[in-house]
C-alpha cells in the first residue's frame, strides 16, 4: 500500500469507531444519590462543559460506563456504599485512563480524606453536605482541566513476541487482546508494529490505513484525534492500530514517534497488547522497555530453545522491568520435541502451554475470523495468560482506583 502522508487529517469520521475514543466523548458525568448533593453540584460548576448529571452512586456509575463512553472528568457518590474502595476499583475496571474521578461521600475523617486522595489516586473528596462555594473553589478548576498536576498514568503495555517466525505470535496478540476485553472488560488496544508483512488486520479482517507509519516516521504530526483517524474498532472495547505498508516501503519509524503512539495509548486503554517484531531495532526496544509484561512465543523445536534463551538476555539488556511470560505454541506436533525437553533447554517450564491446533488457527486466519471465538481449546490457553496479566493488577491492590488500573511500567 503507497504511503498516503495526509491519511492522519483526512479519514473519515464514519471510519473513526466507537466512542471509547471518539473526540465527542463526554467533559463531564455526575452520579450523585441525593438531590442536595445534585443542586450544590449544579450551582458550583454550572452548565460548565454541558455536565451530564444523573442519580445513583458508584455503582450506578460502574454499570452505565460499562455500555457508554468514559467521561474526560467523573464525579461519583460513594454514599452508603460498604466498600467504597472496592467500588472504585470496579469503576476503575470499565473506565479508560485518562479519566479525572472527583468522589463525595459522608465520611469526615481526615484519615480518609488522605487514603482516597493520596492512596487511592482520586484527585478530589468533598463530603457532604456539599456546598455551592466549595464545589466551585475545589471541584471546578479540576473540571475545567486545571487542579493539581496530572500523574503519570497509563495501561499495561504488553508486548508479544516471536522469539523466530512462524511461531503464531501474531495469532496469540490478535486473540489475546481480544481475551482481555472479556476478561477485564477494560478497553484494549491492539498495535501492529510489522509495518511491512503485518498479518494482524489480516486475521481479523480489517482495512488500515498508513496512519501509524506516519505516526512513527513524523510524530510532531500526531495530534489528539490521532486514535478516531487510525483506530480499527474490534469490539465494544477494543481497537487495532496497525499498517499495511508494501515490502519496497522505505519504513524508517523513529524512537520519538514509538514513544509518542505508545504512551497516547497508554493514556486512552487499560491494556496495550503490542505484536512486536523481532529482532528489534532503536523502536522495538523502546517499546520493550515500557512493557510490564513481554510474552515469547516459542515453538516446540531446537531453534526456538536457542532463540527463546537469547532474546530473554536481550530483554534483560534493554533494561526492561517487564516480566517475561514464555508461551509454547503447538504442543503435541508430530514430530517435535516434548514439553519436558522444552523445559530443560529453556531453563523452566513454558508459563503457558497451547495445544497443537492444526486445523482451527489456519482455518480462522483464512476467513479472517479470531480463532478464539471457534477454538476451546485456545480459549483455555489464553484464559490462563490473560488471568495471569490481568491478575498483576489486582494483586497489587493498594486499593487503587488509578494504581491498579493505569500503572503501566512495571
Amino acid at each position: 500500500m503507497a504511503t498516503d502522508r495526509g491519511a492522519l487529517h483526512e479519514m473519515p469520521d464514519a471510519q473513526r469507531g466507537g466512542a471509547i475514543i471518539s473526540a465527542d466523548r463526554p467533559s463531564l458525568m455526575v452520579f450523585v444519590s441525593d438531590e442536595a448533593t445534585e443542586a450544590a453540584i449544579r450551582g458550583g460548576i454550572g452548565d460548565m462543559l454541558g455536565a451530564q448529571l444523573r442519580r445513583g452512586t458508584v455503582r450506578t456509575a460502574a454499570k452505565a460506563l460499562e455500555k457508554e463512553a468514559t467521561p474526560r472528568v467523573l464525579i461519583v457518590d460513594i454514599t452508603g456504599i460498604e466498600d467504597p474502595f472496592g467500588a472504585l476499583d470496579d469503576l476503575a475496571s470499565v473506565c479508560t485512563p485518562d479519566v479525572r474521578v472527583l468522589v463525595v461521600g459522608e465520611r469526615t475523617e481526615i484519615a480518609f480524606y488522605r487514603d482516597i486522595t493520596r492512596n487511592v489516586g482520586v484527585h478530589e473528596y468533598l463530603h457532604k453536605p456539599l456546598t455551592r462555594d466549595n464545589v466551585a473553589r475545589l471541584f471546578a478548576p479540576h473540571v475545567q482541566g486545571g487542579g493539581d498536576g496530572m500523574q503519570d498514568r497509563g495501561g499495561q503495555v504488553t508486548v508479544v513476541c516471536g522469539v523466530h517466525g512462524g511461531v503464531g505470535a501474531t495469532t496469540l496478540a490478535v486473540n489475546l487482546a481480544l481475551q482481555l476485553e472479556d476478561v477485564t472488560r477494560g478497553h484494549v488496544a491492539l498495535l501492529d508494529l510489522h509495518l511491512r508483512g503485518g498479518a494482524a488486520a489480516m486475521m481479523l479482517g480489517a482495512r488500515v490505513t498508513s496512519g501509524l507509519r506516519v505516526a512513527l516516521e513524523e510524530p510532531e504530526r500526531v495530534d489528539s484525534l490521532f486514535l478516531d483517524r487510525v483506530g480499527v474498532p474490534l469490539g465494544e472495547r477494543v481497537r487495532l492500530i496497525a499498517a499495511e505498508e508494501a515490502m519496497e516501503a522505505d519504513v524508517r519509524p523513529t524512537e520519538e514517534g514509538a514513544r509518542r503512539v505508545v504512551e497516547m495509548l497508554r493514556q486512552r486503554f487499560n491494556h496495550v497488547v503490542i505484536d512486536l517484531p523481532m529482532p528489534p531495532g532503536p523502536m522495538e526496544r523502546l517499546v520493550l522497555q515500557r512493557a510490564r509484561h513481554v510474552v515469547l512465543v516459542l515453538g516446540p523445536d531446537v531453534a526456538s530453545i536457542r532463540d527463546t534463551v537469547s532474546i530473554k538476555k536481550l530483554v534483560t539488556m534493554t533494561g526492561s522491568a517487564g516480566r517475561v511470560i514464555t508461551v509454547l505454541n503447538g504442543m503435541g506436533r508430530k514430530g517435535y520435541l516434548p514439553v519436558k525437553l522444552i523445559a530443560e533447554g529453556i531453563g523452566a517450564m513454558p508459563d503457558v502451554v497451547i495445544p497443537d491446533l492444526p486445523r482451527q488457527l489456519p482455518r480462522a486466519a483464512n476467513l479472517g475470523r479470531p480463532a478464539l471465538r471457534d477454538s476451546p481449546p485456545l480459549r483455555r490457553a489464553l484464559g490462563a495468560l490473560s488471568q495471569e496479566i490481568a491478575a498483576v493488577r489486582s494483586t497489587e491492590r493498594s486499593r487503587s482506583l488509578l494504581g491498579r488500573l493505569l500503572k503501566g511500567r512495571g
